[in-house]
């Protein structure tokens, strides 16, 4: 999932990139709000976390243009503001959430997971196809043999593919969901995601397709 970084605390959001990422999110993070708004102006994303202390543009004012527009991102407010009137005033303005800080990391990251949940239309936490279950609490796939391990960028494409089976994932929307500004992702490179994928899946039951020329879909076929 792509996600934006709005905090002006730059260590702090080192940090929090590096968790995401390593979670196997695409994070782009910026430090003020002028520049907050006029990427989210240009670029789409799964989930805003955002700072209501920024510079040049507070954050209450990036919210309320993003809704403006008409933007669906579910946004998290991330801020040391904790007092009733200013959570009431984010989640009137269109907040989908709001953590006050100091905050627990394991609450942060069970949260995140929870608006990206609600985000992709998933009401429960544990999805199955063929003899392959995704837990989305835990991020963590299984099959009867026990879990699956994927590096991050093929357990962000398996998660894509897998919470919306049935349906083709075209390749512009893998990169969108896979990549942040600052990194790339070839179609060769894809392919290669997607061939190993194939290989790991195919003896549980789930069969990951191409849609030539668009993208890519997964699901279980009929038994015949």
């Amino acid at each position: 999932m792509r996600i934006m970084l709005v905090e002006d605390d730059l260590p702090l959001a080192e940090a929090l990139t590096a968790l995401l990422v390593q979670s196997g999110h695409a994070v782009d993070a910026v430090h003020d709000g002028a520049s907050a708004e006029a990427l989210a102006a240009a670029e789409r994303f799964d989930l805003v976390i955002l700072d209501l202390n920024l510079p040049e543009m507070d954050g209450l004012s990036v919210l309320r243009a993003l809704r403006a527009r008409s933007d669906e991102a579910a946004v998290m407010i991330l801020t040391a503001r904790g007092a009733p009137e200013d959570r009431v005033r984010g989640l009137n303005l269109g907040a989908d959430d709001y953590l006050t800080k100091p905050f627990d990391v394991a609450e942060f990251e069970a949260r995140v997971r929870s608006l990206l949940r609600r985000q992709a239309g998933l009401r429960r936490a544990i999805l199955t196809l063929g003899e392959v279950t995704f837990d989305l609490t835990s991020r963590r796939f299984f099959t009867p043999q026990g879990g699956i391990d994927l590096p991050a960028r093929e357990l962000a494409l398996l998660e894509l593919l897998f919470t919306r089976a049935g349906k083709v994932v075209s390749k512009e929307t893998i990169v969108q969901s896979l990549t942040s500004l600052d990194d790339s992702l070839s179609d060769n490179a894809i392919e290669q995601y997607v061939s190993r994928l194939r290989r790991r899946l195919a003896p549980y039951g789930v069969a990951l397709r191409t849609a030539r020329g668009i993208g890519y879909f997964i699901e279980a076929p009929a038994s015949p």
